[in-house]
């Protein structure tokens, strides 16, 4: 290939189709709006573009994308399939990237350098004043739920993403605002309330992100006076532990400032005026132990986040298609929960994916630690999940201890049986039972029989030890050990 015909991509802006491609900025737009794409799947692109005519091999492709690890071949087809589903192949008409039978692939639409100099893609939208956190990096799986959120948060202006801890709430948040920073003028400002334990300093802290500066004898109402002409949209994570203050702020604002869009996150709804809630679902995973191939396991969202992590922690893994089965295993023991899938994946090392397999039917992973730069609620699943207990009432802890004896779906009948002792208690095991599933602490299944709930398995297992170190003392206690044999048939 001679020099005339290789682009000179880490530094042009290139366009091809209705697409503009930096790589310096790692920012894909079609038509001026950011494209999400997968980190692999953008590093494929890269490799293709700059030989575009040119058929880059799969050994190629591995050792641009993966350098230094060995990878299933699956991996490759899935992310380009990926690459070709972000590139609209099959709906626009565009034809972009062909496979090569045999040898690999090739990137076939016609390119140009843009005019003028590489700076015009969304990340020069970056003048807030507290901007947000970098684009996330290997988001698996969440695409669709970021075009979505990014298209209610337009038509309906208020939204919360709502799900239980570690399922990947701010990622997709964070996500959806880089994909509006060019519908806003890079006017998206972020708020992180993880950190935040005084609630009186709620107002004060959005004040300041938004650029309002100065000392008010009422807080709120300078923001609200503040932002009332100002288009902008408003990103406030991890809510939970201060929604007593917050819901009446994103209320007010979002009746009072009529250009403000807010996107909120928590593990419960806000509740408010003009509030639509979007329950973000775990990722994807076999449901059954059928006997899987590599390439069918690399389909599902959950296994190929896990398969990605475990690569990257140094442990050499590979999936191949005798572990593919177990694989789909631990993503469905682990309940396609994001963190969980991560922390598990560091660990391939230490113990192989037989090891982990086996390690899930006790409470040891609830200690398995994550990244050193998490916030300390998402070091542990332990961790996480003590956020979520410790902001209970000791009313819904001590059912929810009682819920821990079920292995699997149970009915609310069933619940009240083990978890009540007299009418008065049923009653308060119903309304327990609606609040942990409001808070994602219980999931909900809906079948022909009916309505039926289900503590998520890393949930009970932690709860299971809660169960255990603090006993219950009430009344109703000796109710649990004569009744425990009739659960395994509850429906």
């Amino acid at each position: 290939m001679d020099a005339q015909s290789r682009w000179s991509v880490s530094q042009d802006v290139l366009c091809f189709g209705p697409f503009r491609l930096s790589a310096s900025e790692r920012v894909l737009e079609k038509d001026g709006v950011p494209v999400r794409i997968g980190s692999r799947a953008f590093d494929i692109l890269i490799a293709l573009v700059e030989r575009r005519t040119e058929v880059v091999t799969k050994k190629e492709l591995f050792a641009k994308v993966w350098p230094g690890l060995v990878v299933d071949e699956g991996n490759l087809r899935y992310h380009v399939l990926a690459l070709r589903k972000a590139l609209g192949e099959g709906r626009s008409g565009g034809r972009y990237v062909t496979n090569v039978s045999g040898r690999g692939y090739c990137f076939v639409a016609p390119i140009s350098r843009a005019a003028g100099p590489p700076v015009l893609l969304s990340n020069a939208f970056t003048h807030s004043p507290v901007g947000l956190p970098p684009s996330p990096t290997g988001m698996v799986g969440r695409d669709e739920a970021v075009q979505l959120i990014s298209e209610e948060l337009i038509a309906r202006r208020f939204l919360t993403i709502v799900g239980p801890g570690g399922i990947g709430k701010t990622t997709v948040a964070i996500a959806a605002g880089h994909t509006m920073l060019a519908a806003f003028d890079g006017a998206v400002h972020y708020v992180d309330f993880g950190p935040l334990g005084t609630p009186s300093l709620v107002p004060n802290i959005v004040a300041s992100t938004v650029g309002l500066s100065g000392n008010f004898d009422d807080p709120l109402d300078a923001l609200s006076a503040f932002l009332r002409d100002r288009r902008m949209l408003l990103v406030l994570d991890s809510c939970e532990h201060l929604i007593e203050v917050i819901a009446p702020l994103a209320e007010r604002t979002f009746r009072e400032a009529p250009e403000v869009h807010i996107l909120a996150t928590s593990r419960e709804p806000l509740q408010v005026e003009g509030e639509q809630v979007y329950r973000i679902h775990p990722l994807a995973f076999p449901l059954d132990d059928e006997a899987l191939t590599a390439a069918q396991a690399l389909t599902f969202p959950a296994a190929q986040l896990f398969v990605e992590r475990a690569a990257a922690s140094g442990s050499g893994f590979e999936l191949n298609d005798a572990d593919a089965t177990i694989v789909g295993k631990v993503c469905r023991r682990l309940d396609g929960i994001a963190l969980a899938l991560e922390l598990a994946a560091g660990r391939v090392g230490a113990y192989g994916i037989k090891g982990i397999a086996s390690l899930l039917d006790g409470p040891c992973r609830l200690l398995w630690q994550g990244r050193r730069t998490a916030s300390p609620r998402h070091r542990t699943l332990g961790a996480m999940l003590d956020w979520s207990y410790n902001l209970l009432p000791e009313s819904e802890r001590l059912i929810f201890r009682r819920l821990s004896v079920f292995v699997g779906a149970f009915s609310l009948e069933a619940a009240q049986f083990v978890a009540a002792g007299d009418i008065q208690e049923r009653e308060q095991v119903a309304e327990a039972i609606a609040s942990l599933v409001t808070k994602s602490l219980i999931a909900v299944e809906t079948n022909r029989t009916g309505t039926l709930y289900r503590l998520l398995d890393t949930t009970r297992a932690y709860i299971l030890t809660k169960m255990e170190s603090q006993l219950d003392t009430s009344p109703t206690k000796s109710i649990l050990p004569l009744r425990t044999a009739e659960i395994e048939t509850t429906p």
